[in-house]
């Protein structure tokens, strides 16, 4: 069965506030965006939540509709050279959007994947249907209103169809979109299949299909954020109030090791510890780490009363990780077979913070899905 999708990106003033989107029909479908990026950002963007979305279906086969050609011929083409010359180009400069490539290259390796380059805006169904719904919210984070996210992807959707209308005679398929202005060009579709890792990547024409093996890495979009994880300094009307960095702050983190022949760490102490992993500076400001630690969901409540999305969160802490805090565990509980929830205080100068966070067991690993903290009197 082949999962057909179409993937898009958007950014008003190219770079401006920027948003990205994957659709499948209006049952099935994503968005997100950033204060701050670019259009090759929103597309890459688009093309990896898509890929983590359906990572529980990897066995299936994943046709990816884009206009963009720096999308396509970066994963196609580009890809295994950068990777043998350090992540650098052939002039020696860095690649940009390397921490996004970096983690397509990981989520791509052992799955089976085509790209179909698509004209933007010429009535392409999918297409205009996720150009539509990353323009909204690029402009959601323009006009700082929260943003429509969409309910993701539904497994047991496996219909071809545009905007939920199924086509007669058409093989089972899902569909989804994407879009990128400044880099578009004319050019037949290209293709290629991810085989289990593979070091290198074969390049074909334009004109001819591209079938590729991707090998792993980790990622994140680059963009300008806005300083707060479970920390928001100055948001209280006072700059100073609560200029203090609190959770994701600073705090040391070690590697949760287990020795040899010892049983695995208990849930709870394998939250406690990538809570502790999520509040050093070096994770804080490596979006590819974060990435992985923040469900796909994740909303945090912060202690200014602002309401933070994943995308805003990852960007405002590359920006500003901050500084060392300690805290103090409160509680650690099961909830249920599948979720932990983990209760602390922080300690900073300008005071404490209890804090609380839901970590939910996705794919195989603990993510953070909800973080709330308030000042404690």
């Amino acid at each position: 069965m082949t999962i057909t999708a179409a993937a898009d990106g958007s950014a008003l003033g190219n770079p401006g506030p920027a948003g990205w989107a994957w659709y499948v029909n209006d049952e099935c479908w994503r968005a997100g965006g950033w204060p701050h990026g670019t259009n090759n950002q929103g597309e890459l963007m688009a093309v990896l939540d898509l890929l983590r979305a359906t990572a529980h279906v990897r066995q299936e086969d994943l046709h990816i509709l884009c206009d963009s050609q720096y999308v396509i011929n970066s994963i196609t083409k580009w890809m295994p050279g950068w990777k043998r010359k350090g992540w650098r180009k052939a002039d020696g400069k860095p690649v940009l959007n390397v921490e996004l490539l970096k983690e397509l290259d990981r989520e791509l390796a052992g799955r089976k994947y085509t790209f179909e380059w698509v004209k933007g805006h010429a009535g392409h169904d999918l297409n205009e249907a996720a150009d539509e719904r990353a323009r909204a919210a690029a402009t959601a984070y323009q006009q700082g209103v929260a943003a429509r996210s969409g309910p993701g992807f539904q497994g047991h959707q496996h219909e071809a169809g545009s905007r939920g209308t199924a086509q007669a005679g058409a093989p089972a398929t899902t569909r989804v979109a994407a879009e990128q202005p400044s880099t578009d060009q004319p050019a037949a579709s290209q293709r290629s299949a991810a085989q289990p890792a593979a070091p290198e990547r074969a390049a074909a024409g334009h004109s001819a299909s591209q079938r590729s093996a991707m090998p792993p890495a980790a990622a994140r979009p680059a963009a300008k954020p806005e300083p707060d994880l479970f920390t928001d300094p100055g948001l209280f009307g006072d700059p100073k109030l609560f200029s203090e960095p609190d959770l994701f702050s600073e705090l040391g983190s070690e590697a949760f090791e287990t020795e040899p022949g010892t049983a695995e760490p208990s849930a709870e102490a394998q939250v406690e510890e990538l809570e502790r992993e999520l509040l050093g500076p070096l994770v804080r400001g490596d979006m590819g780490r974060t990435a992985v630690l923040l469900h796909p969901d994740f909303m945090e409540i912060g202690s200014s009363g602002r309401v933070w999305t994943r995308d805003a969160m990852m960007m405002a802490l590359e920006e500003d990780p901050g500084e060392r805090t300690d805290i103090e565990i409160l509680g650690t509980d099961r909830v249920g077979t599948s979720a932990v929830l983990l209760t602390y205080r922080s300690f900073a100068r300008s005071g404490t913070t209890l804090r609380s966070s839901l970590w939910v067991l996705d794919g195989g690993r603990w993510r953070l899905r909800f973080h709330q903290g308030t000042p404690e009197a």
